[in-house]
């Protein structure tokens, strides 16, 4: 069944909104969409590195993406915004991804697969680490639930439950690092962000409980990735793009709905 090149696409966006659908409830309740594009943008760098020391894609991206995360935490420790301090390390990234690629003979097309992602090129190999990073961010948000919540929801009342803001924070950085990696081959670098953002503010219509709004993203984002496969192959439109389309369609429905609703 997974010679078919379909079917492997069909599962690699399945597994990527698996994970994409749950830690994106996280970056929306976290206002953490910006941080979200920074780390798609580290994504270009951690590719370039990929190609330059031909290592695996998925290494080069995590690592970059977690440096890039780390580097965040110092900058706004250090007494520097948020905001600022993700708009220099993204464009930086992005910069010295670009110009890491131009010295490389060859790589330029290489690069272009993973800024706009090929889900229907999809090996095994690739399902097999994009299900295993799934399995992994959602176990981890599974154990580590309640005390994500209440960091999310109050750090004050985190610090009164013996709870670490800071180490929460850390945790769901690195996770989406993970995710970052996991989704490049499916919608690629540029629209890594959509799938977690789309998808969990669709289910903000939907659901009632934070538990509720995880399992509706999912649900959201399953049907996005079964309609823009599809999609793709009827009117061969590029397949993430495609994806990304159809779960902004469920979003602009639900929104409809919650209006009538109100």
């Amino acid at each position: 069944m997974l010679d078919d090149f379909v079917v492997r696409g069909v599962l690699a966006a399945l597994g990527t909104v698996v994970a994409t659908g749950v830690l994106g409830c996280f970056v929306v309740w976290r206002r953490m969409a910006y941080f979200g594009d920074a780390m798609a943008h580290a994504a270009v760098l951690g590719v370039a590195l990929s190609l330059a020391f031909s290592m695996s894609i998925y290494v080069g991206v995590i690592i970059t993406a977690v440096c890039i995360a780390l580097i965040f935490l110092q900058l706004t420790g250090a007494g520097q915004t948020a905001d600022a301090a993700l708009g220099v390390l993204a464009h930086s990234a992005l910069a010295l991804g670009l110009v890491i690629v131009s010295l490389l003979s060859g790589a330029k097309l290489s690069l272009s697969a993973y800024l706009f992602g090929n889900v229907l090129s999809v090996g095994t190999t690739d399902l097999a680490i994009i299900w295993g990073g799934a399995f992994i961010v959602v176990g981890v948000l599974w154990w580590q639930w309640s005390h994500l919540l209440t960091a999310t929801l109050s750090p004050d009342l985190a610090y009164a439950a013996g709870i670490d803001p800071r180490k929460q924070e850390l945790l769901l950085t690195i996770l989406l690092a993970l995710v970052v990696a996991v989704a490049i081959k499916v919608v690629g670098a540029l629209l890594i962000t959509a799938l977690l953002i789309i998808p969990a503010s669709a289910s903000r219509q939907l659901a009632r409980t934070p538990e509720g709004m995880a399992v509706a993203s999912i649900i959201v984002g399953t049907l996005a990735a079964f309609a823009g496969t599809q999609a793709s192959l009827m009117f061969d439109t590029p397949t993430g793009p495609s994806i990304v389309v159809a779960a902004a369609c469920v979003f602009a429905a639900t929104t409809v709905l919650g209006r009538l609703r109100a």
